[in-house]
C-alpha cells in the first residue's frame, strides 16, 4: 500500500511539474560559449556553460511559452565580451516585450571594480535587483595600452616591424613609447562610440535621461543604497528574497528551469523531417590558423582552423538540404593565407546561389573581417569590434640580448636571405625591401577584396582602411557592416532570403555521426576532416602574455593583445 501511494505521488509531482507555471533562469556566472563543443573533452570541460544558441532560442520560444510566467537573469562571475552581451540584451528585451516579468539579480556589479557593462546587461530586465553588501562599478569604459619599447630596449631586444597603415597599432606596444596620434584617435571613439550605446540604453530602460547617466558615470562607483537613490536599482534584496517574489508572481507551484534546460527540452519534442530544407551555421572562434580548428590542452587556446571551416562551408554547400548559410564569426585575425583559403570558400558558396550571411561575434577584426567580407550581408552589434583591415610583420631582435648574456650565435648558410627570419641578427637593407614588398601586397589585395565584397570604390576602401579598428556602430555607417543584429537576426535573414519558413530548423555544421567521428577521414574532402584537434603547442590561458612578450601569434593580420570589451 505504501508503495501504491508513493508511485502515485512521484506521478502526481511529474504531471505538477510538467504542466506549473514556469520561471525560467538565466544563469551568467559560468559564462556563454559561442558554439557546440568539438570534441567529448571539450564538451566536459564546458559543461556548466551554456550555449548561446540554446539561450536565444530559448528566449525567443518562451517569450510565446503561455506556460512561461517570467525570467530572472542572474549576473556577475565571468566576464562576457560586450558583444555577447549586446545579444543576450536584445534577446531579454524581446522577452521582456511579451508582458511577462523579467528581474535582474547580482550580488554585485563589480565589487570594488569595474561594472559598467555587466550592469548595462542587467538593465534589459524590467527590475534590477542588487544585494545589500554590494556595489555598483558604473564607472565607464577605459581602453589601456602598455608600450614595451622602453624595457625592451634595456635588456638589449629591439623590434623591426613594419604596418600598413598608420592605425595598424599593433606593432606600437614594441616599437613606441607612447600613443601615436591615429593609436590615441582610434581608441577615442571606439571608447566614445561604446559609451554612446551604453548611456543611451541604460537611460531608456531606467526611464532616465541621457544627460543624467552620463552625469551619473562621473559619479561613480556606487554603494548599493546610492545606487537605489539615483534609480539605477531597484532594491537590495538577497538572492533567496529575490527568487521568493518572482515564484509567487508566477503562481502556485510555479516551477524554476535554466534557459538552456528548457531549450534543449523545446528542441527534442520537435523531431527534424527528413529531406527538410535547413540553415546551415558554421561557427569560427579564436586566432585564424592553416590546418584544423583546435584547443589547448585544458580548454583554452581556442583556434579557428582554415581546414575546419572551410570543410565545413564545402560541407554545407555540397548539402542539397542546406538552402542558406550563417557564418558567425568572433576571431581578431591570424594568418593571411589561412583566411584567403575560408574566403574562397565563402565565396563559393555564394556562387551555388545559397546565400551567405555572416553574424560577427564580440570581435571580427584584420582577418576575421578578410573571412567575412565577401557574405552577401555582414550582421554586426553595435558593440562588435571590427575592421583593421591592414598588415603588419617583422620580428624582434634580440643580438644585444645575447651578448648581455654571453651567448654566441654562428651561422653556416646557402643563400644571400637563408637567415633573414633569424632574431639574432637584424633585417638587411635588401631583406627590408622584401619584408616591405610582402606588406604591400597583403595590403592591396585585403584593400580590393574589401571594396569589390562591400561595394565599395577602392579609394573609399582604403579609407576606412589602414589598419583602423571600428565598433559595429561605426563600421556599419561607413559600409563595412550591412545590419546591426545578432545571430537571431542573422537566422531570420538567412530564412528570409532562401524563402524557408521563419521556424525552419537551424543545423550546425559539419554534422557528425558517432562513427564519423572515430574513424580517419577518408580525404580532405570527407566531413570528418572538419573535426577539431587538441593542440598542445597551443598558448591557451597564456596566449594574452604570450602576445605581449612578442612571443610566436598565428600571422600578420591579427590584433595585438586583448581586444574585448567586458
Amino acid at each position: 500500500m505504501d508503495a501504491s501511494k508513493a508511485i502515485i505521488e512521484t506521478v502526481d509531482r511529474l504531471r505538477q511539474r510538467r504542466t506549473a507555471p514556469l520561471v525560467l533562469e538565466l544563469d551568467l556566472t559560468e559564462g556563454v560559449t559561442e558554439g557546440p563543443p568539438a570534441d567529448p573533452l571539450s564538451a566536459v570541460l564546458s559543461m556548466r556553460r551554456a550555449r548561446l544558441t540554446d539561450l536565444l532560442s530559448g528566449l525567443r520560444r518562451a517569450a510565446a511559452d503561455s506556460r512561461v510566467k517570467a525570467l530572472v537573469v542572474k549576473v556577475g562571475g565571468r566576464p562576457l565580451g560586450l558583444g555577447t552581451v549586446q545579444e543576450l540584451r536584445a534577446a531579454i528585451t524581446r522577452f521582456r516585450s511579451s508582458g511577462k516579468l523579467t528581474v535582474a539579480f547580482a550580488e554585485s556589479f563589480g565589487e570594488f571594480g569595474a561594472g559598467t557593462v555587466p550592469y548595462y546587461l542587467a538593465t534589459a530586465a524590467e527590475r534590477v535587483y542588487l544585494q545589500p553588501s554590494g556595489d555598483l562599478g558604473l564607472t565607464g569604459i577605459a581602453m589601456e595600452q602598455r608600450f614595451l619599447r622602453g624595457a625592451l630596449g634595456k635588456v638589449g631586444v629591439e623590434y623591426q616591424l613594419g604596418q600598413r597603415h598608420e592605425y595598424k597599432t599593433a606593432a606600437d606596444m614594441f616599437t613606441q613609447e607612447r600613443m601615436t596620434e591615429p593609436h590615441r584617435e582610434s581608441l577615442t571613439r571606439i571608447a566614445g562610440s561604446v559609451t554612446e550605446q551604453i548611456v543611451s540604453a541604460v537611460a531608456a530602460s531606467r526611464r532616465l535621461d541621457v544627460a543624467t547617466v552620463r552625469g551619473l558615470i562621473d559619479q561613480g562607483p556606487f554603494i548599493g543604497a546610492e545606487a537605489v537613490e539615483h534609480g539605477l536599482v531597484d532594491r537590495l534584496a538577497y538572492r533567496d528574497e529575490v527568487y521568493d517574489e518572482v515564484l509567487a508572481a508566477a503562481g502556485e507551484g510555479a516551477h524554476l528551469q535554466f534557459v538552456s534546460r528548457y531549450s534543449r527540452g523545446a528542441l527534442a519534442k520537435r523531431l527534424p523531417k527528413p529531406g527538410e530544407p535547413v540553415v546551415a551555421l558554421v561557427h569560427g572562434s579564436g586566432p585564424i590558423r592553416l590546418g584544423r580548428s583546435g584547443r589547448g590542452p585544458f580548454g583554452g587556446g581556442g583556434s579557428m582552423g582554415s581546414d575546419t571551416i572551410c570543410a565545413a562551408l564545402r560541407a554545407a554547400r555540397r548539402d542539397e538540404h542546406v538552402k542558406a548559410v550563417v557564418f558567425r564569426v568572433d576571431s581578431p585575425g591570424g594568418s593571411y593565407v589561412a583566411s584567403d583559403a575560408v574566403w574562397r570558400e565563402v565565396v563559393l558558396t555564394r556562387k551555388t546561389g545559397k546565400p551567405v550571411i555572416v553574424s560577427m561575434g564580440d570581435v571580427a577584426a584584420s582577418g576575421g573581417y578578410f573571412v567575412s567580407m565577401a557574405a552577401d550581408v555582414i550582421v554586426a552589434q553595435p558593440g562588435t569590434l571590427t575592421g583593421s583591415i591592414g598588415v603588419l610583420g617583422g620580428k624582434p631582435v634580440v643580438g644585444g640580448l645575447l651578448d648581455r648574456l654571453g651567448v654566441g650565435v654562428e651561422t653556416v648558410r646557402e643563400g644571400a636571405n637563408a637567415g633573414m627570419f633569424s632574431t639574432a641578427e637584424a633585417f638587411s637593407e635588401s631583406q627590408w625591401e622584401r619584408v616591405n614588398a610582402w606588406l604591400d601586397r597583403i595590403y592591396d589585395d585585403f584593400v580590393t577584396k574589401v571594396a569589390e565584397g562591400r561595394g565599395l570604390d577602392r579609394d573609399r576602401a582604403h579609407e576606412l582602411a589602414k589598419g583602423r579598428v571600428w565598433t559595429g556602430a561605426d563600421a556599419h555607417g561607413g559600409g563595412l557592416v550591412d545590419e546591426l543584429g545578432g545571430l537571431t537576426d542573422a537566422l531570420a535573414l538567412a530564412r528570409k532570403k532562401a524563402r524557408l519558413p521563419e521556424d525552419a530548423t537551424v543545423r550546425v555544421y559539419p554534422r557528425l555521426n558517432p562513427l564519423e567521428r572515430l574513424r580517419p577521414p577518408e580525404s580532405s574532402e570527407d566531413r570528418s576532416a572538419a573535426l577539431a584537434r587538441v593542440r598542445l603547442e597551443a598558448w591557451g590561458p597564456l596566449a594574452g602574455l604570450a602576445t605581449t612578450l612578442g612571443l610566436p601569434a598565428y600571422g600578420p593580420l591579427q590584433l595585438p593583445g586583448t581586444w574585448t570589451i567586458s
